[in-house]
């Protein structure tokens, strides 16, 4: 990437409505997602501690800043297609919206509801949403794409630990 501008990482040309303040609505909306989720879960830490988790388990710690840098970084991959595409880039947004919506239910029905097994169906069409929209922000900009890479990662850890935790505490 030492090759590229910064003009060129953050999309080129600005179209009207596609600065500073869609950067906000974007990343506002990411962040919206993680204070619904602490509203829905306020007892989540203790809830995770009292389970029976396999070793490979983060600490309950890790979830806050892990969770805090990766919500920046869907908005800003959402920003950076927006800002390049616009409305062109419609379907591949739509789908941003949609594992933003699947990512904002995974807490209530896990620590809220306790419902292990729906949220691990959701958790998996959460991964399943952010590969597509990883690959439909490719078209459109492909350092969007990458900056989700490390969520797609976590979705997936996240997921196996859902599956993990489901089946030793059901």
């Amino acid at each position: 990437m030492s090759d590229m501008s910064a003009t060129t990482f953050f999309g080129g040309g600005e179209g009207r409505g596609r600065g500073l303040p869609s950067l906000a609505v974007f990343v506002g909306a990411s962040y919206l997602v993680a204070i619904a989720g602490s509203a829905a879960a306020s007892d989540a830490g203790a809830l995770y501690s009292s389970l029976e988790r396999p070793p490979w388990a983060p600490p309950p710690w890790l979830f806050a800043p892990v969770w805090t840098v990766l919500y920046g970084m869907i908005g800003v991959s959402a920003w950076l297609v927006w800002r390049r595409a616009g409305w062109d880039a419609r379907t591949a947004l739509l789908w941003w919206w949609a594992q933003l919506v699947l990512n904002a239910l995974w807490t209530p029905l896990f620590f809220g509801a306790r419902q292990y097994g729906l949220a691990f169906l959701d958790i998996c069409l959460l991964l399943l949403a952010v590969v597509v929209t990883m690959v439909l922000f490719w078209r459109a900009h492909r350092a969007a794409s990458l900056v989700l890479a490390p969520y797609a990662l976590w979705v997936a850890f996240a997921s196996a630990l859902n599956l993990n935790l489901w089946m030793n505490n059901a």
